[in-house]
């Protein structure tokens, strides 16, 4: 059987490392043929020694120049920018594994569409802002899309082969994040180290701020509502702060089914690659070592950055792509020391009532909702740091 050649983008970040671990450990079933990342010029010189792609590249151009001094000749091509990833996802490849963070995932994604078999999605803002775009084109090129996230392979286990008119809903775990019991007083003098101490799982900064205020698992609806093809209405999230069990569907007759296992992401990597094989795992999970499960509902007026998710998610259109856009822009803020962690939702829901949305959007639409959004909620965060406006109101009850 030849070896399936992955594009991986988000190569430097948490989920690309782990996912090259995988795919070493599966070598005699893959071939790495091209890498991607931002900026980080060091880690990818590293990783070009140990995989040997064919083409690679990084959105920074400086950095780009960067990585062909540290490669020098003989290496592989090196590109760069939007166009020079983009190049990337087209022929010559059989998978892309997306972990590119943020919206700017989506051009990606939908560019990898009918030119690769499969696209192991670990970038939910794909989903989020251009769902039912992306999930159309997939189904019309024959391009399988496979989630990565933990919960939504949960999700793709339990509803294998299960008649879908069978499911009552939808069940999305959460962590609860770091500050889950915190008082409203202790979350407006939230560090960012604080924040980027997640409690059970390892990842990237902005997806562990965005668990910190429970916006992650907002954009995770969203995601659900198009892989699964399930209202929001149909879609619940359960806190279980042990993180063992990574989601769960409950069917017409009341039954519960389940997905438990450890809190490491190669092992939905490892699925995402190998479904509908299951490649053997060395390790045995303890689960008496877990001790007990517990769950408990969410509490959406600390956290209303999950309210303002299912806001989004029930109006459609662009309004999931103004809400991810905007909370970017704010947790971009949030970690430079420019706002406050509890503000981050208030700044969300201002440039979500503020901004238009097209109930019927192209992609070209999504891609202008995204740069208005994030327009917006510089201005506001601009205006708000200059004193000419008043801090961020609080989030009205959704």
């Amino acid at each position: 059987m030849s070896r399936k050649r992955v594009v991986l983008l988000g190569s430097t970040g948490s989920i690309g490392r782990n996912a090259l671990r995988v795919l070493s450990e599966l070598s005699g079933r893959f071939r790495v043929v091209a890498l991607a990342a931002a900026t980080d010029d060091r880690t990818l010189s590293e990783q070009i020694s140990r995989w040997s792609p064919e083409r690679v590249a990084l959105y920074d151009s400086e950095a780009a120049e960067r990585l062909r001094g540290r490669v020098g000749g003989g290496g592989p091509e090196i590109v760069s920018g939007e166009e020079g990833i983009l190049s990337l996802c087209g022929e010559g490849a059989d998978y892309l594994f997306n972990a590119a963070v943020g919206a700017a995932g989506l051009r990606p994604t939908l560019e990898a569409i009918g030119r690769v078999e499969r696209i192991c999605l670990a970038n939910k803002e794909s989903l989020v802002a251009g769902g039912a775009l992306v999930m159309g084109r997939a189904e019309a090129a024959g391009t399988e899309i496979v989630p990565v996230d933990s919960e939504h392979v949960a999700l793709h286990q339990c509803l294998e082969g299960r008649e879908r008119g069978h499911v009552r809903r939808l069940l999305l775990t959460a962590s609860g994040g770091p500050f889950r019991g915190a008082s409203e007083e202790d979350l407006h003098g939230v560090t960012v180290e604080a924040a980027l101490s997640h409690p059970t799982w390892s990842m990237g900064k902005k997806i562990t701020v965005d668990s910190a205020t429970l916006m992650n698992k907002g954009l995770e609806v969203i995601e659900a509502m198009h892989l699964f093809q399930v209202p929001p209405g149909k879609i619940d999230v359960i806190v279980h702060p042990q993180s063992v069990v990574h989601s769960m569907v409950e069917f017409v007759d009341g039954s519960l089914l389940a997905q438990l296992g450890e809190t490491e992401m190669r092992h939905p990597i490892r699925y995402a690659l190998t479904y509908p094989d299951r490649a053997p795992w060395k390790g045995e999970y303890d689960l008496a070592a877990a001790g007990p499960l517990t769950f408990e509902k969410p509490d959406t007026e600390r956290f209303p950055a999950l309210a303002l998710a299912y806001r989004a998610a029930r109006e459609g259109g662009t309004a999931p792509a103004v809400l991810s856009a905007a909370n970017e822009v704010a947790v971009e803020a949030f970690l430079s020391g420019g706002l406050s962690f509890a503000e981050i939702p208030s700044v969300v829901d201002q440039v979500l009532r503020g901004t238009k949305i097209d109930r019927a959007p192209g992609e070209e639409e999504i891609y202008s909702a995204d740069r208005e959004a994030r327009r917006k909620a510089r201005e506001l965060l601009g205006r708000y740091a200059a004193g000419n406006a008043a801090p961020p109101r609080e989030v009205d009850s959704c």
